[in-house]
Parts: structure tokens; sequence; C-alpha cells
């Protein structure tokens, strides 16, 4: 066997099998040519021959193998077997990166997991939008380790009380997340966003706690059977109750349109500030069955100046004229207000929209000036697509029959 002492014998040899180069260092030549380094020993653990390769030759040079040579049989010395050490350097290295994986980056990597277990396809969907909107802005960029009771508090805190069930959905599924870090060993310790023994002690119990809902709203899976149920009705209060649902907007708004704020061609409807809660312009986009709506009252009568007349001459709707029609439907602890909290629901479970394009679209006023001195535009188009799913949404669960009142 072969000594070889310098580079330029490394480069040169061509003869195939096992040439030393000092240490338990070799340089392995392969049939077909090529060249690698070996340390060879003997395993002070197992007490067998072991080769541990060190690299092809062409990216490391004989100065580098040779160090590494050495350290390694310092390792043997020490009484340490230099391959297990460097499985396990290896895979402490993997640990150390997972644990500076992003609670994004787990939250996906879980639900793919988990997906396989859900039977319905959109639980994943409603998974991600309650996160995105929630969790995501504030935990989503954050390494997982950095999670903290704190942080898990922000996230809940503002929407414990007003959106009881989404808040507790949304705790639910951070702690799932973080109980898959965890198993795979990205995290250690007690979660974070358990709730009992820990984040009960601090939140209040829902189910005590004086609800601040002063517009009880309607499950939206039973919004198709709702708008069903006004369909079959006659009269303009109907019309406009389904257009107010359509668009997302408050009762004085639709009571109070005018056809001088409708666009046909355009499929918007702009109301004044004047008429708005927050004193500034709304253009709502309409969808086909809200033009729908507004065409049968055209093509019906001659159109006076409001879009859905009262009985009185030349006035809109009475702004009760919804609570009375939910009550001649016989449907209690629901409220016409309540709808936009089924649609705000719906958007926040089924549609894939920021919390931002939603606001936008029920004309929510921002309270924090920063945020409201930078937020450009009113999203029109953008507003225009969410609109356009709710009406799918709606009109595909009436086809489908599902969710009786």
């Amino acid at each position: 066997m072969p000594f070889l002492s310098s580079a330029k014998s490394v480069q040169s040899v061509t003869t195939k099998g096992y040439h030393r180069c000092g240490d338990s260092l070799y340089l392995q030549v392969s049939n077909q040519g090529t060249k690698s380094w070996l340390f060879r020993y003997k395993s002070p653990v197992t007490k067998k021959q072991r080769e541990m390769g060190l690299g092809s030759h062409k990216f490391v040079d004989l100065a580098q193998a040779r160090q590494w040579a050495q350290d390694s049989k310092k390792l043997v010395l020490e009484g340490k077997d230099p391959i297990e050490e460097r499985i396990a350097n290896n895979s402490r290295l993997q640990l150390a990166q997972a644990r500076n994986l992003t609670f994004n980056e787990i939250s996906k990597a879980c639900i793919a997991s988990k997906s396989h277990e859900w039977k319905n396809a959109k639980h994943a969907q409603q998974w991600n939008n309650t996160l995105n909107t929630y969790a995501f802005p504030l935990l989503g960029d954050l390494p997982i380790l950095a999670i903290s009771t704190d942080l898990i508090l922000k996230v809940l805190e503002p929407i414990w009380v007003s959106k009881a069930e989404t808040a507790s959905r949304v705790r639910q599924r951070i702690e799932t997340i973080w109980d898959y870090a965890k198993a795979r060993s990205y995290v250690t310790g007690e979660n974070p966003a358990r709730l009992r023994g820990h984040l009960d002690k601090i939140l209040p119990k829902t189910s005590k706690v004086k609800r601040v809902r002063h517009h009880p709203a309607l499950p939206y899976k039973q919004i198709a059977a709702f708008i069903e149920k006004l369909r079959n009705r006659a009269g303009f209060s109907p019309l406009a109750f389904e257009f107010a649902i359509l668009t997302a907007s408050r009762t004085s708004e639709v009571t109070g349109a005018k056809w001088g704020e409708i666009d046909i061609k355009e499929q918007v409807w702009t109301i004044s500030a004047d008429r708005m809660k927050g004193s500034i312009e709304h253009r709502v986009p309409l969808s086909s069955r809200a033009i729908e709506i507004l065409n049968s009252i055209k093509s019906n009568r001659n159109p006076i100046e409001y879009v859905f007349p009262g009985l009185k001459h030349n006035t809109g709707l009475s702004n009760n004229a919804f609570r009375a029609l939910v009550k001649k439907m016989h449907i209690t602890n629901v409220t016409p207000h309540g709808f936009r909290s089924t649609f705000t629901d719906w958007a926040t479970e089924e549609a894939q929209f920021p919390i931002e394009t939603v606001d936008l679209a029920l004309s929510h006023k921002i309270k924090n000036k920063t945020e409201a001195a930078y937020r450009r535009g009113d999203q029109l188009e953008r507003r225009r697509e969410l609109m356009v799913l709710w009406e799918q949404y709606i009109n595909l669960n009436i086809t489908r029959g599902v969710q009786e009142i």
C-alpha cells in the first residue's frame, strides 16, 4: 500500500485501492477513478474496525483531510466513536435549526399532517383562515420557541368576549400546533396555550361572562335557509332585507338608499358620507343577485327617489321594517344588524380574505390612527370578489337545502 505524502502525489495517483496518508488517513481510489478520503479506526465502543468518509479530494485537500483525521483520532483516544459523534452532532444541529422554525412554518406542517384525519376538506381552510386573521399577524414570523403565554394572550384577549366561539377555536388550534411542535422535539415544557390550569386562571370563563353582543346573529350555515324564506315572501321589505344581507350593509343604509346612489352599469352603490356611521363615503360592490333585485324593482314600477319605498309618499322603508319581518317569520334571537356578524363569521371561517378587506366591506372605522394613515384605497375590486363568493355560498347552500332554521 503506497504512502502519499504530498498534495502532488495525491493528485497524480491513479491506482485503485487504499493509499496511506498518515494518522489513519487513507485516500481511496474507486474503480471509476474517483478519489475520496477515509479515516480508518477501531471503535473504542464496539471494538470493530470502521471507516469514516471525510469527503472527496476535489473539495477537501490533503492538509484539511489530515486535520480532520487528527481530530477524529483524538476522539478515539478519548473513548468516543467519531461516526457516532458526527451523527449526534448532526442531530443536534438539525434540532437547533428546527427550533428556529417559525410558528407559521410549523402551523403549515401541522395542518398538512392533521388534514389526513379530517373528513371535511374545508377544515384545513377554516384553520388557515382563523390563524391568518388572528394568530399569524402577531405570532406567524416568530420562532416556535418564542411563543409565550403573554403573546398568546395578546392574540386572544381582544376577541375572548366579543367573539367567544372564534377565540376558543383560535386557542385550541394554537394549542394543537404547539403540541405538534413538542411531539417533534422542537419545544419542551408546558403548552402556553393550554386552557385548564393555565389560561383559565387568567381569562374570564366565557360561559359566565356578560356578553357584549348587542345584535344576536344567525349562524352562517343557516343563512341560505333564511334567504330562501325571504325569497318566498312578497313586498319590498324581503327584497331590501336580502339586499342588505348580500351587501353586508346596515339597515339605515339600505332603507335610505336612493336611485341616484346606484350605478347599475358599474355595479356599484355609492353611499354619501352624511349617510354613513363613520361619516366617510362608502362604495359597495354589487353582486349579480343584488343587481337582479334592483332591476326587478325598476321593471315593476316607475322608480321614485328611494330604491325601497315606504308606505308614505317619497319615503324609504322604515328602519323597523326588517325587525317586523323577522317577527312575522317567527325567527327568534336574531336581529337585522346581526347579519353583519353572520357575514363576518363566514368571511373568517370560510373565505380566504384578510380581516382588513372584511372590515372595509363592513365600512368599519379604523380606531388606530396610525393604521388609518397608512391604509390606501378601499379595495373595491377585492371586496367585489368577496361579495361574489358570499352570494355563491348562499346560492349553493340553497341548492343543497342544508341547515334549516
